[in-house]
């Protein structure tokens, strides 16, 4: 099926998309607020300006879009039209990432990735408790204990801090 906007239309809906305050996003941030998890938005001075920063526990916190992102999900498919400037975009857009989550470990940070599949009314609260977990298992570890910090888990869950297993 053809576009049924014209070029102009489609371009002023395209650009009125917003990066900020996302629906994926903010669940992520009053789940988190409800934990009693503190935290800073936005910061420019750090590589790919997460969506999430807490400095003191040295973690940031990207909510992506699997559109924009070129996420391997069901919410993710191409688009029909102008289909070399899509895949052009996303290939940018994921070279971008990739760089910008090596700047922020070099620069010391755990770096987390929640999808917005990951944040569907079936998935969401397997995924913010996962969340949870990860950033209690990062805590533990930056606090010394290693009883609790390096216990591997079985099972691959949502919201991991992504390894060198999972690039």
């Amino acid at each position: 099926m053809s576009d049924t906007m014209t070029q102009e239309q489609r371009h002023r809906c395209m650009s009125h998309i917003r990066g900020r305050d996302t629906k994926p996003e903010l669940l992520v941030r009053r789940y988190l607020w409800r934990k009693g998890y503190r935290y800073r938005l936005y910061d420019r001075r750090l590589p790919g300006r997460p969506d999430i920063i807490m400095r003191q526990r040295r973690t940031v916190i990207f909510v992506n879009g699997c559109f924009w992102h070129g996420h391997d999900c069901d919410k993710f498919r191409m688009p029909k039209s102008n289909t070399e400037f899509w895949q052009q975009k996303i290939e940018r857009n994921r070279r971008r990432d990739r760089s910008n989550r090596l700047a922020l470990k070099a620069m010391g940070f755990n770096v987390i990735t929640v999808w917005e599949c990951e944040l569907t009314p079936k998935r969401r609260l397997m995924t913010l408790r996962s969340l949870d977990r990860t950033l209690s298992r990062l805590l533990l570890k930056q606090m010394g204990d290693e009883t609790y910090a390096d216990t591997p888990s079985t099972t691959l869950v949502a919201a991991e801090p992504e390894t060198a297993e999972y690039k």
